[in-house]
């Protein structure tokens, strides 16, 4: 007898917490899909590949690590937004006044609407950055400074979207 109320206090607090995968993420238990618009680059400078890169690495992130699926229209929770800034500037200037250390900062603006659980929707900005030496080239490294930048950015829209942090 005392197994089954263990069994069932477990399954009890479980249904009512949501649905929770192995990396934290709490996800409502009646959610079943998602979807994510193109994230649109309205930045001042336009780096090419951005917009393309930020929009498949959310879709990624969500696929592997939450049991919804990707939906082309309208999902349980969906996901949009804008990359609002992209920008260089010195980070270190050396005793002579010359800059040591660039830093590239990607800003971004999410909108979640969550039609599960509309007290989850959220819009919110992000910004994430990559340092770099200044006399790098910037053309020859700013593929990998884009990856750093949106792994840290999707890591963030991720945790507010289901760690509730």
């Amino acid at each position: 007898m005392l197994r089954f109320l263990f069994f069932a206090f477990i399954c009890l607090a479980y249904a009512s917490c949501g649905v929770y995968t192995q990396s934290g993420a709490s996800v409502p238990p009646d959610a079943k899909t998602f979807s994510v618009s193109y994230i649109v680059n309205n930045a001042s400078i336009i780096a090419p590949t951005l917009s393309q890169v930020l929009t498949e690495r959310i879709k990624s992130k969500f696929i592997n690590e939450t049991q919804l699926k990707l939906t082309s229209s309208e999902g349980d929770l969906h996901f949009s937004g804008k990359i609002t800034n992209y920008t260089t500037a010195p980070a270190a200037i050396t005793g002579n006044q010359q800059n040591a250390v660039s830093r590239l900062t990607v800003t971004v603006e999410i909108t979640c609407e969550n039609k599960k659980d509309e007290s989850k929707n959220f819009t919110q900005t992000f910004t994430n950055f990559a340092d770099f030496k200044a006399e790098e080239n910037f053309a020859a490294i700013e593929s990998r400074l884009i990856t750093e930048i949106t792994n840290g950015l999707v890591q963030d829209i991720f945790n507010k979207a289901f760690i509730n942090w």
